[in-house]
């Protein structure tokens, strides 16, 4: 279920929640799910078995975590990229308030996966 508290309109969460569809669609692709920088859940569904708010907390956490840890060498930090042994999560700001979250298939390219999502995260940014 949608964080109501995030401030996202109903009808903007349900576009969203239609957006990611077709983003789990993408081949190799098996989860996608929006977070905000606070780590609260906006849209989609978490992999299955993992905890929903820890899971959306945590994400927000790893990327800032990141950008903290390399903000002293002035570049931007494009994406995190955690590899597991069935898979590998990616997590990419895409606006000032919501990350993306991926999960993709083990041998999944992730520079290529955010590449072939580019357009479905232009349609998201009205709704965000």
């Amino acid at each position: 279920m949608p964080n109501e508290g995030y401030g996202t309109q109903m009808s903007n969460v349900e576009n969203l929640e239609e957006i990611l569809g077709e983003i789990e669609k993408v081949n190799g692709i098996t989860d996608a799910l929006l977070v905000s920088r606070s780590g609260m859940h906006i849209a989609g569904d978490v992999p299955k078995g993992a905890h929903t708010e820890t899971f959306v907390a945590m994400s927000a956490i790893l990327l800032g975590a990141a950008e903290t840890a390399t903000s002293e060498l002035k570049e931007k930090l494009l994406h995190v990229g955690i590899k597991l042994d069935k898979s590998i999560i990616v997590i990419s700001t895409i606006s000032a308030r919501a990350l993306l979250v991926l999960r993709t298939e083990p041998g999944k390219d992730s520079e290529k996966a955010l590449i072939e999502i580019r357009p479905f995260v232009q349609k998201m940014e009205e709704f965000l």
